[in-house]
């Protein structure tokens, strides 16, 4: 392998056929070029749809009220369908499967908030304390809402991280008292929400203490609760009890899909991780048989390679070299065009991925396109291997050969 002289032919041997080596090299780097873009591909689409998954719990279902579509015990259609509080307590202690549930009442339009000089819009937010498992809130500094907080009506909140900096500046935000719409809230915690800034520009209160300031009742316009480590069979079981207890609560049928509108996001989830399974499968099916035609290209060139070469062959046979020292020189020779096409195919389509992680803008198709480096390697060296084999059949044949019968072809 470290012979001099031989890597000295075999250098030699590559610059008189520059074509022949150019097509070679270029057939495994752009069978390994395409493999890394295509896996980065996939990867980027798969890690795009789990960023857009990545601010609800992804075992939750989530409810809305709705108008009835079908006619229902004497009731007309068209009639608004209205959670109350009861309907979260029937939910939390009826229902088994049922982890960690809240309800919100929406505060419409973004509410004024004040502290000293400081004045904007954000939007409030009015929840139960499992609020947090829903939405993935991450406290920062003090606490989120608690069950104390809606039994006595507290005027508390917990602000987001912008919320906090906008107001506060450098000051500690903890303990004080902002006006939202005029009515006095003390901040108990500041939070940060994996769903990005836009999910940190709220501001949380007690649903009852928005219910009671606000004149809303017990009226509540989502409920949201998790299943915990349900599968998706369990969590449609536990959807359509839900349905059916809310279908007799409210006097609608179970079967109006506009009455109740339901996002099971563990069906959902897992519909996307079989489709992203499928894309997994596909990406490797074509990465496979990109990497297979790189091997016949070899193969092929190597044939023509050692066709060409038969006189050579027999001469070196006529003066005493093996079989096997033919053989290995061939091999080397494939070996090495191999190895240095597939590292260069391999850097390419790193780097053209990392261009296109760093320098195409935010979308809604691919987010953070990457590629498994044992993969690719991996593959590197599944290639170079066959790149040795492809070498190897042709040049045993030819070493095989008579050296009188070398020397006579044309």
């Amino acid at each position: 392998m470290f012979n001099l002289d031989r890597w000295l032919e075999i250098f030699d041997t590559l610059l008189r056929h520059k074509l022949r080596t150019a097509l070679t090299a270029l057939s495994v780097a752009w069978g390994i070029l395409m493999l890394v873009i295509l896996l980065g591909a996939g990867t980027g689409l798969q890690k795009r749809v789990e960023y857009n998954f990545r601010d609800d719990a992804v075992n939750s279902i989530w409810m809305s009220p709705g108008r009835t579509s079908k006619p229902f015990e004497g009731h007309a259609i068209g009639r608004d369908i209205r959670f109350t509080n009861e309907d979260y307590d029937y939910i939390k202690n009826h229902i088994d499967g049922v982890e960690y549930i809240t309800g919100r009442y929406n505060l419409w339009n973004n509410l004024v908030v004040t502290y000293g000089t400081k004045k904007s819009s954000f939007d409030v937010r009015s929840s139960h304390p499992d609020h947090k498992y829903l939405e993935n809130t991450i406290m920062l500094r003090g606490r989120f809402l608690n069950d104390l907080d809606l039994e006595e009506r507290r005027k508390v909140a917990a602000i987001g991280l912008p919320v906090a900096k906008f107001l506060f500046g450098d000051e500690e935000p903890m303990g004080k008292w902002i006006h939202i719409n005029g009515i006095a809230y003390q901040v108990v915690g500041m939070f940060e929400d994996s769903g990005g800034e836009g999910e940190m520009r709220k501001i949380y209160v007690p649903i009852a203490t928005a219910q009671m300031a606000y004149g809303a009742g017990e009226r509540i316009h989502q409920l949201m609760f998790t299943v915990g480590n349900a599968s998706v069979d369990e969590s449609k079981r536990i959807e359509n009890e839900v349905r059916d207890l809310l279908a007799k609560r409210h006097h609608f049928s179970p079967d109006d899909k506009r009455a109740l509108r339901l996002r099971n996001n563990v069906e959902n989830f897992r519909e996307v991780s079989t489709i992203f399974d499928g894309i997994r499968l596909f990406v490797w099916i074509v990465g496979f048989m990109t990497i297979v035609a790189g091997i016949v290209g070899v193969s092929n060139i190597m044939l023509i390679a050692v066709k060409e070469r038969t006189r050579e062959i027999g001469i070196r046979k006529a003066m005493g070299a093996t079989p096997g020292e033919i053989v290995g020189q061939i091999v080397q020779e494939a070996v090495f065009i191999t190895a240095v096409a597939g590292y260069m195919g391999l850097l390419a389509g790193v780097v053209l991925l990392e261009l296109v992680s760093r320098y195409v803008p935010e979308n809604d198709f691919i987010r953070d396109p990457q590629v498994d480096m044992r993969v690719a390697v991996s593959a590197t060296v599944l290639l170079v291997l066959a790149g040795a084999l492809a070498g190897f059949f042709p040049a045993w044949r030819a070493a095989r050969v008579d050296p009188v019968v070398a020397l006579r072809d044309e």
